[in-house]
């Protein structure tokens, strides 16, 4: 056998035994979580510094670590595994796992938050923060960047604009407790990652009609086309949209993104999100009656007025006699005139 054929032979050898590894480490992975899968994780993340909480999904060591626990629900988060959703460390370390188990994964700053930038330390006009934020540690807005405040000197601020975890090593401990497949709650676990609050959902097949071009054996491609009233089946995604919901940020700027987002994973037809909002007992109709009244020609006198005012709090009598004085005056204005 020539040297060049050892050397094909060689290679031959070598790939075959790539293959093997990849089939056996498919076969290890093959019954435990895989990229793609709905998982709900309880975690928390600290710095390896100081131990520092960053982020928790347990009340009470936000608590402990005395973050405001009024402002946000500490519960367990849903993610899609594989979807950038958590830190890329992580997410491999998902891949194969089972429910129930827990593990420990440390964060190099590069893949958390980055690098500490000595460049992203500059000094500029304190004429451009507000005047209530020119002290040490105050968070601001310089020409569309956020930092924080180190010190101001005269009429100059040193601003610190790197993210105030850069070059923290991080470590991500976490449980796995259980795999979502209802897909109602996937979409509850992907609103709340994007919103930070989980509107009511529910998932219906609902039937339309739709008007679709008939084709037609003519050769005459002038005419008007045809159609016929078929009847769909789309899979809608309804979100109960609350006050809070339409007035998020993240909703407002990129509601189309997280719609398309949620129709593409959970293989929907459409997302329609409605709001509903509360009657207040008619009380409103009445009192606009009243003011239409009021305000009208020919409306009601001072006697009706003063019997529809009986339950109001306040004096009827004023509110009689400053009405009967704006009529004097504008009967005064029309005589002018």
């Amino acid at each position: 056998m020539s040297d060049e054929q050892q050397a094909e032979a060689a290679e031959a050898e070598a790939d075959a035994a790539e293959d093997v590894e990849e089939e056996v480490a498919e076969e290890e992975t093959e019954g435990g979580i895989q990229d793609g899968d709905f998982v709900r994780l309880a975690y928390t993340v600290r710095t390896v510094e100081d131990d520092t909480v960053v982020d928790t999904t347990d009340e009470e060591v936000a608590e402990e670590a005395e973050i405001d626990t009024d402002e946000y629900d500490f519960e367990p988060r849903v993610i899609i595994v594989g979807a950038g959703h958590i830190f890329e460390s992580v997410d491999d370390a998902l891949v194969g796992a089972e429910v129930g188990d827990t593990d420990t994964v440390e964060i190099p700053a590069a893949e958390a938050f980055g690098e500490f930038d000595d460049d992203e330390v500059r000094t500029v006009s304190a004429n451009k923060i507000d005047e209530d934020d020119r002290y040490p540690g105050a968070q601001v807005q310089v020409d569309g960047d956020q930092g924080r405040v180190e010190t101001i000197i005269g009429g100059r601020a040193r601003v610190n604009f790197n993210h105030p975890l850069a070059g923290e090593d991080l470590e991500y401990e976490y449980e796995i407790l259980e795999l979502v497949d209802d897909r109602e709650e996937q979409a509850e676990g992907l609103l709340g990652m994007y919103l930070q609050q989980v509107p009511e959902v529910w998932i219906q097949t609902d039937e339309e009609e739709e008007e679709q071009v008939v084709e037609s054996d003519d050769d005459d491609d002038e005419g008007e086309p045809e159609t016929e009233t078929v009847t769909t089946e789309k899979e809608t995604l309804y979100i109960e949209a609350t006050q809070q919901m339409t007035m998020n940020q993240q909703w407002m700027f990129s509601k189309q993104q997280i719609a398309q987002d949620l129709m593409d994973r959970l293989d929907l037809d459409r997302v329609i999100v409605q709001e509903t909002i509360d009657g207040m007992g008619g009380m409103m109709g009445g009192m606009g009656g009243m003011m239409g009244g009021m305000g009208g020609g020919g409306g009601a006198d001072a006697e009706d007025i003063e019997a529809a005012m009986e339950d109001v709090d306040v004096d009827a009598d004023e509110l009689v006699e400053e009405l009967e004085e704006g009529d004097l005056d504008v009967e005064a204005d029309a005589d002018e005139e």
